[in-house]
C-alpha cells in the first residue's frame, strides 16, 4: 500500500539531489532507481536516500514517482519485467522530467491509463532558475488534466520555490522546455561564430570575451560556455551531446507542427558537425577541434597569447584628461541626439548638423549650437564626432561638397572596420595633424542620453588622448582596444553579430511557441526564469548560465505589446549583419547562423519592414500564420464581475459604524506615504509631525484612527526606512504612557502598488516586532482598483487592465512586472518571500464564509506569513474588515499594506457626498484658486489637457519648465521660481483663479535613486513658489501625492490638518490646521492617479470663482426673477466704484453703461476699469457700450471687451 511520505525517483541526475533534499527536508522519504549506473547514486545516498534495484521496486509503496530516462527507455522502464508499471500503488502520481516530445508524453498518458492503475500523470520541465529573483533555486513548469496536477502539486510544492502549472491537455512544459532547447541551439553556434571571427579580425580571445559578456551581445550561454571553448574544457563535449539530442526533439517537433525554424536548421547542423569527431566510443574534445579546423583558427593557442585589461588603458585617459573647449557633432539620430544632448549637460561646448531640422531645432532648445552644414560644424572645432548611420553618409561628412575634416575625428558610427583602416590611410595621407578615433558606441537610446553607454575604441595614443574627455563623459564601461583604427570596429562587429542572431533568435522561439499554442507572455515569462531574463544594466552581475540573451529581454516586449516604435530599425541590422558578412567573406571565415539571422532581417525589410523596431523581424515567421502579440486580453468589467458568486447577504458596515462610536477596538494608525491616502475617510485628524508629545496628545482623545503623513514616497530606500523606524519608537514611547490603549499600524500604499514594499513594512517590524501576519490588500473601489484571483486589475472606462500593464508598472522609481499579487510580493522582496508561500483570501471565501471564514483564515495563518485579499466590491472589503477584526479581539496582530478603501472600512466610515464651496460657506469669497500640478503620470498629463480645453479661457496658466529647475545651474532655476511666483501672485490678488503645471517632458534619472531626486527638484520648485505667493487663495488643488504633501507642510507649514470629506470621489479634501499660514484653507489633496479624463476639470469649475454673466444672462434672469437691473452710465472711476458699490450693498446685479461720448473722453482706460469692477465684485456686473452708431466705434468697442453692444440704427430711416 503506498504511503503519502514515499517519493520513488527512476532515473537521477545532480539536479536530483537537488530535489531528493527538498522533499527530505518536507518530511518525505526517497527511492532511487538509476537507469544509466552510478552515476549520483552515492550523492543520493549520502542524503538518506534508499537505492532501489528495479524500476518496479521504486514505484512500490511510492504516492509518487519521479522519472528521468530516454525516450528510447519508455518501454522497458514502464512496461518490462521488472517495470514501473508492476510496482505501481493506486492513485500514485507519476513527474515525468523526461525530454521527450509531447506526442510522446501523451502516447505514454494513453498507456497508463489502459493500465487501470489509477495513475495521475504529469509532463515537468525542472530546472534551476538563474532570474535575480529565482537564482539557483528550483523552478518547476508542470501539466497535466486538472484532477493530476491537482494530485501532484503537494509534491511539486516541496521540491521546489516557483511552479507554474498548465492544467488540461499533458504536454505543454515539454513544448516549453522545446523552445528553451531552441534558444540554446542558436546561442552556442552564434558564440562559437563571434568568438572565431574576431579572433580571426586580430581581437585576443579574453578581451573579447570580458567585452562582449557585459554588453547588448551578451547572452547567458555565451557567459558559460565560452570560459570552456577557450580552456578546451572536456564539459564542453557532454553538454553539446545532448545539445544536439535536444535540438533533435525541436526539429522533430517543428516538423510534425509544419513550422520553419531556418535558424535552428542551420544551428542543428553545426551542432551535429561539432560532435563528428570521436576516437573509438568515446568523444575526444572534438568540438573545439572541428571548429578550429572549419574556422582555420587555433583559438586555444590565441587564448593562451599575453593579454591586456581594456579598462585600464581606458581609465589611463583620465589621467590627467585633455581638455576639449569646442566639439563638433554630426548626426542627431536617436542615440546621437541622446549622446549630443549628455555632452551639453557635462558642460561641453557643442556645435551640431543634422539633416532633419526638427531635431536641430529641439537640440538649439537645449542650448546647443548648430550648424548649416558639416563644414559649418567642423570648422573651428577641436574635436568632431560623427554619428551617421552608413559608411557613406560618413565620407560624405567627411569629404563632400559641404564636408570638411578638423584636427580630430571620433567616428563612432557602426562601420566595417575595413572602412576605418582605410579612412585612417587617407587621412594621414592629407595632413600629419589629423588624428581619427575608432570608437563605436552600444547601449541603445536611453544610455546614449544617460551617458551610461559602453564604448570601444582605438587608435594612436596621442589620439586617444585628445578623445579621452569626450569618451569618458559618453561612457559607463570604456574599453581601449590595441591594434590601431579598426579594431575597435572589430569589437563591435563582434557584438553586433551576436545582438542581430539573438533577436532573430528571439523571433524564432516567440513564433515557434505561439505554433505550439503556448501563451506568450507566460513563455517570456518563463524564459526569463529558466534562461535568465537579462538587460545590459544587470550584464555583469547575470553570470550565469541560460539560454536567454539581452536581446531576448529587450525585443520580446515589443514583440508581445504589438509596439514597433523603432529604438533600432530593421535596417539597422540589415546593414550592421551585411558588414558582419562582407568581412567572413574578406577573412574567409563561414558564419552558417550569422548569414541566415541576415536573411531574415532582409526579408523583413523586403516586405515593408525596414525601419520598423528590429524586433519586427518576427513578422517574417508570422507571414506562417501564427501571432506573437501578447498583449493581456482586454477583460469586460462588467462580465468579470457578474461572473463572480453573490456578495455576502449581511452589510457588515452596520456593525464596523457601532464598533467606531464603542472605541471597542484598536486605535488604527495609519501611515500615509502621500497625503492621497485620506480618499475614502472624514472628519479624521492628518498629523505632518510625529513627535511623542503629539501622539500623546491623539492617543488620549482615544480616536478610532488618526493618520500621519510620511511622504515617504518620495524619499529613496534607505531615507524611507530611517523614517519609518523612527516614527514607530515614536508610537511605541507615547503609547506606553497611555493607560490601556492599543494600536493596529497600517501602512497605505498606493492601489497601484507603487512604494517602499517591503522595505517599510521590516521597517515597522524591526521596531514593533513580528507581526502574526502582513496584509496586503490595495482594493479602492473609488479609483477603480480591484483584486480577482489575486491578479489586481486598473479599471480603465469599463474594461479591467492588469496592474502590470498599465502606466503605473513603468514608474522610474518603483516600477514592477506581476500583476499577480502573489508573485507581485516574490517579485519586490527579491525572492525572500516565494508566491507559492503568500496565502490568499478569496472573493469566494469573503462571499460564502463571511467574516467568521476570513477569521479562521487569518487565525489559521503560520506567524510571519504574509496574506493578500481580493475584493471586488465595497461589502467584499467590509466582510474582511469585520473578519480581521475578530481575529484581532483573539488576540492577532497584523500589519496592514493597502490602499485607501480598507482604512474606511476598517473604522467604519461611511461615505457621503462630495462637497463644494457652499457646504464651507465660502461661495462668496472673491479672490482667485490656486492649482498647483506636479505629478507627471500620462493620467494627470490627460486630465490638465480637458481642463485647458474646457476652462482654460478662464484661467491664468503657469507652466514651469522641469528641465530648468531640476537640470540647469541654481541661477536659472531660482530666476523660474521667482517669474512663477510672482505671476501666480499678482493673479490671485486679481481674483482669477490660477494654474501652476509643471512641463510635460518627462526627465528621470539613470537609476530609480536619481528619479526620485529629480522628483525632489521638482517638488521643492513648486514648494519655492508656493511658498513666495503672499495673497490667501480661496482654495488650493495639489495634483500629485508628493506635490501635495510637501505644499502642506513645506509651503503653507502645515503640522496638522482635518478630512472633512471628498471634493470628489477619491480627491479627499482638507482644512489646514491653525498653525498654518493660511488657517482653514480649503486643502484639496488631488491623487496623480485618480480619475478619468474629465475629473480635475469637473473639480475646478465645482471650486473657481463662477465666470462672470453676460448681460444677456443678467436680463434673463431678471425677467424670470420678475425684477429690474439697473444700467448706470459711468464716466470715471468714482461713479464705477459708486454703481459696483451700491449694487453690492443690495446684493443686486448691475449694468455699467458707457455711451459714445464717454468712450471717446476716457478711452481704453476707462472700458479696462469697467471690466476690473465687474471681475472683482462680488455681484453680477456686466460692461455694455450703448447707442453705438458709426461702424469705427462699433469695431472699437468689440476690440475692447465689452460684454455686450447696443446698436443705434435710427440714422439709416
Amino acid at each position: 500500500m503506498a504511503t503519502t511520505k514515499v517519493v520513488g525517483f527512476v532515473g537521477l541526475d545532480e539536479l536530483s539531489l537537488e530535489l531528493a533534499s527538498s522533499l527530505i527536508k518536507a518530511g518525505y522519504r526517497v527511492h532511487g532507481y538509476e537507469v544509466a549506473g552510478p552515476s549520483v547514486m552515492d550523492g543520493f545516498l549520502d542524503l538518506g536516500g534508499v537505492r532501489c534495484e528495479s524500476p518496479m521496486n521504486a514505484a512500490r509503496d511510492a504516492a509518487a514517482i519521479i522519472i528521468l530516462i530516454n525516450g528510447d527507455d519508455i518501454a522497458t522502464v514502464f512496461f518490462g519485467t521488472e517495470g514501473l508499471v508492476k510496482g505501481l500503488q493506486k492513485n500514485v502520481v507519476i513527474i515525468l522530467r523526461s525530454t521527450l516530445l509531447p506526442s510522446h508524453v501523451q502516447n505514454l498518458e494513453k498507456k497508463l491509463t489502459d493500465t487501470e492503475k489509477e495513475v495521475f500523470l504529469v509532463d515537468a520541465h525542472v530546472f534551476q532558475g538563474c532570474s535575480e529573483a529565482l537564482s539557483q533555486k528550483i523552478v518547476v513548469i508542470a501539466s497535466g488534466r486538472e484532477n493530476a496536477t491537482l494530485r501532484a502539486q503537494p509534491f511539486l510544492s516541496a521540491l521546489s520555490d516557483k511552479i507554474y502549472l498548465f492544467e488540461g491537455d499533458i504536454g505543454t512544459s515539454s513544448k516549453i522546455k522545446l523552445v528553451n532547447d531552441l534558444l540554446e541551439g542558436i546561442h552556442l553556434v552564434a558564440s562559437v561564430e563571434a568568438m572565431f571571427l574576431g579572433v580571426r579580425a586580430g581581437i585576443h580571445p579574453l578581451i573579447l570575451y570580458d567585452i562582449i559578456s557585459n554588453a547588448a551581445g551578451s547572452s547567458r550561454i555565451f557567459v558559460e560556455l565560452v570560459p570552456k571553448l577557450l580552456t578546451n574544457d572536456s564539459s564542453l563535449v557532454k553538454f553539446l551531446s545532448a545539445l544536439v539530442k535536444n535540438a533533435t526533439y525541436v526539429m522533430g517537433m517543428a516538423k510534425a507542427v509544419t513550422f520553419p525554424l531556418p535558424l535552428l536548421a542551420v544551428a542543428y547542423q553545426q551542432l551535429i558537425h561539432g560532435c563528428s569527431m570521436k576516437i573509438g566510443d568515446e568523444f575526444s574534445a572534438s568540438p573545439v577541434k572541428v571548429w578550429e579546423q572549419m574556422f582555420g583558427v587555433n583559438i586555444r593557442d590565441m587564448a593562451n597569447q599575453p593579454s591586456y585589461d581594456a579598462c585600464k588603458l581606458a581609465d589611463q585617459l583620465a589621467t590627467p584628461l585633455k581638455i576639449v573647449n569646442r566639439v563638433g557633432f554630426i548626426g542627431l539620430g536617436a542615440m546621437g541626439f541622446g549622446m549630443a544632448a549628455h555632452l551639453l549637460r557635462s558642460g561641453f561646448s557643442i556645435t551640431a548638423y543634422d539633416v532633419y531640422q526638427p531635431t536641430l531645432a529641439k537640440f538649439a532648445y537645449l542650448g546647443g549650437k548648430i550648424g548649416s552644414s558639416p563644414e559649418e560644424v567642423s570648422r573651428d572645432v577641436e574635436v568632431l564626432i560623427v554619428m551617421v548611420a552608413t559608411e557613406a553618409q560618413a565620407e560624405s561628412v567627411l569629404y563632400g561638397d559641404a564636408g570638411s575634416v578638423p584636427a580630430t575625428v571620433i567616428l563612432s558610427s557602426t562601420v566595417s572596420p575595413g572602412f576605418i583602416t582605410r579612412l585612417e590611410q587617407r587621412l594621414k595621407g592629407e595632413s600629419k595633424d589629423l588624428k581619427l578615433v575608432d570608437a563605436p558606441v552600444s547601449g541603445g537610446v536611453k544610455r546614449a542620453a544617460d551617458g551610461t553607454l559602453t564604448i570601444m575604441t582605438s587608435g594612436t595614443e596621442e589620439a586617444l588622448q585628445v578623445a579621452g574627455s569626450l569618451l569618458t563623459a559618453l561612457s559607463e564601461k570604456l574599453y581601449v582596444i590595441r591594434g590601431g583604427c579598426g579594431a575597435a570596429s572589430s569589437v563591435k562587429m563582434v557584438n553586433q553579430l551576436l545582438a542581430g542572431v539573438h533577436i532573430a533568435a528571439a523571433a524564432e522561439a516567440m513564433a515557434f511557441g505561439a505554433r505550439l499554442s503556448i501563451q506568450a507572455r507566460v513563455l517570456y515569462e518563463i524564459i526569463q526564469h529558466a534562461r535568465g531574463y537579462s538587460c545590459l544594466e544587470e550584464a555583469v552581475r547575470r553570470r550565469r548560465d541560460g539560454s536567454a540573451s539581452q536581446m531576448f529581454g529587450n525585443r520580446v516586449p515589443h514583440m508581445l505589446d504589438d509596439d514597433y516604435t523603432p529604438y533600432s530599425a530593421v535596417d539597422i541590422f540589415v546593414k550592421d549583419l551585411g558588414i558582419v558578412c562582407n568581412e567572413s567573406s574578406n577573412l574567409s571565415i563561414p558564419l552558417h547562423v550569422t548569414t541566415v539571422a541576415h536573411q531574415l532581417f532582409l526579408a523583413a525589410s523586403a516586405s515593408g519592414w525596414g525601419r520598423y523596431d528590429d524586433a519586427a523581424v518576427v513578422k517574417v515567421y508570422e507571414i506562417t500564420g501564427v501571432k506573437v502579440e501578447g498583449k493581456p486580453p482586454v477583460l469586460s468589467k462588467e462580465d468579470v464581475l457578474s461572473s463572480l458568486p453573490p456578495e455576502w447577504p449581511e452589510n457588515p458596515m452596520e456593525d464596523l459604524h457601532i464598533l467606531k462610536f464603542q472605541n471597542s477596538s484598536k486605535v488604527l494608525i495609519v501611515l500615509d506615504d502621500d497625503p492621497t491616502g485620506t480618499q475614502t475617510v472624514h472628519d479624521i485628524e492628518v498629523l505632518t509631525e510625529w513627535s511623542i508629545e503629539t501622539l500623546v496628545e491623539q492617543f488620549k482623545r482615544r480616536p478610532v484612527c488618526f493618520f500621519i503623513l510620511t511622504n515617504s514616497r518620495s524619499l529613496n530606500a534607505d531615507k524611507a526606512v530611517l523614517l519609518t523606524k523612527d516614527i514607530c519608537r515614536n508610537i511605541e514611547a507615547a503609547a506606553r504612557t497611555v493607560c490601556d490603549i492599543s494600536y493596529t499600524v497600517v501602512l497605505r500604499g498606493d492601489s497601484t502598488l507603487r512604494g517602499h514594499f517591503p522595505e517599510e513594512a521590516d521597517a515597522v517590524v524591526s521596531v514593533l516586532g513580528e507581526m502574526d501576519a502582513w496584509i496586503i490588500c490595495p482594493f479602492f473601489f473609488q479609483g477603480g482598483r480591484y483584486t480577482i484571483d489575486d491578479i489586481h486589475y486598473v479599471a480603465e472606462s469599463d474594461r479591467l487592465i492588469p496592474a502590470g500593464e498599465t502606466e503605473f508598472a513603468k514608474d522610474a522609481a518603483f516600477g514592477y512586472k506581476s500583476s499577480n499579487l502573489r508573485e507581485w510580493v516574490e517579485e519586490k522582496t527579491k525572492g525572500r518571500i516565494p508566491a507559492n508561500s503568500v496565502s490568499s483570501i478569496s472573493i469566494q471565501l469573503l462571499r460564502k464564509e463571511g467574516p467568521a471564514g476570513v477569521c479562521e483564515h487569518l487565525s489559521s495563518l503560520k506567524k510571519g506569513s504574509v496574506c493578500v485579499v481580493n475584493a471586488a466590491s465595497e461589502r467584499d472589503m467590509n466582510v474582511f474588515t469585520a473578519g480581521m477584526i475578530q481575529a484581532e479581539k483573539k488576540g492577532k496582530c497584523f500589519l496592514c499594506r493597502t490602499a485607501a478603501s480598507f482604512v474606511s472600512s476598517r473604522i467604519g466610515i461611511k461615505p457621503k457626498p462630495p462637497m463644494c464651496p457652499k457646504d464651507l460657506g465660502i461661495e462668496k469669497c472673491i479672490s482667485g484658486g490656486l492649482i498647483v500640478v506636479g505629478s507627471y503620470v500620462p493620467k494627470t498629463t490627460k486630465q490638465v489637457e480637458e481642463l485647458k480645453s474646457q476652462f482654460g479661457h478662464n484661467l491664468k496658466i503657469i507652466e514651469v519648465s522641469v528641465d530648468k529647475v531640476s537640470m540647469k545651474s541654481n541661477e536659472v532655476r531660482d530666476k523660474e521660481i521667482i517669474h512663477a511666483a510672482e505671476i501666480a501672485n499678482a493673479s490671485i490678488k486679481a481674483r482669477k483663479d490660477t494654474l501652476i503645471i509643471t512641463s510635460r517632458e518627462l526627465i528621470t534619472g539613470k537609476s530609480p535613486e536619481e528619479s526620485l531626486e529629480i522628483n525632489y527638484k521638482v517638488s521643492s520648485a513648486l514648494v519655492d513658489i508656493v511658498r513666495s505667493i503672499d495673497s490667501r487663495p480661496r482654495y488650493i488643488i495639489a495634483k500629485g501625492g508628493i506635490t501635495s504633501s510637501d505644499l502642506a507642510t513645506k509651503a503653507l507649514e502645515a503640522r496638522c490638518a482635518k478630512v472633512i470629506g471628498q471634493a470628489l470621489a477619491g480627491v479627499p479634501l482638507w482644512l489646514l490646521g491653525p498653525e498654518s499660514k493660511h488657517p482653514r484653507l480649503p486643502y484639496i489633496v488631488f491623487p496623480g492617479n485618480v480619475g478619468d479624463n474629465f475629473a480635475l476639470a469637473n473639480v475646478v469649475k465645482n471650486w473657481a470663482r463662477p465666470p462672470r454673466s453676460s448681460t444677456k444672462e443678467l436680463l434673463l434672469n431678471a425677467e424670470k426673477g420678475g425684477y429690474a437691473i439697473g444700467a448706470f452710465n459711468v464716466y470715471n472711476i468714482e461713479g464705477i466704484e459708486a454703481v459696483v458699490s451700491a449694487a453690492e450693498a443690495e446684493n443686486s446685479p448691475a449694468i455699467l453703461q458707457v455711451h459714445p461720448g464717454a468712450l471717446k473722453q476716457g478711452g481704453f482706460p476707462l472700458v479696462a476699469c469697467c471690466i476690473s469692477a465687474a471681475e472683482q465684485a462680488i455681484v453680477p456686473i456686466t460692461v455694455h457700450y450703448d447707442h453705438g452708431s458709426s461702424k469705427s466705434e462699433l469695431l472699437e468697442a468689440l476690440e475692447l471687451d465689452f460684454d455686450s453692444v447696443m446698436i443705434d440704427g435710427s440714422h439709416l430711416l
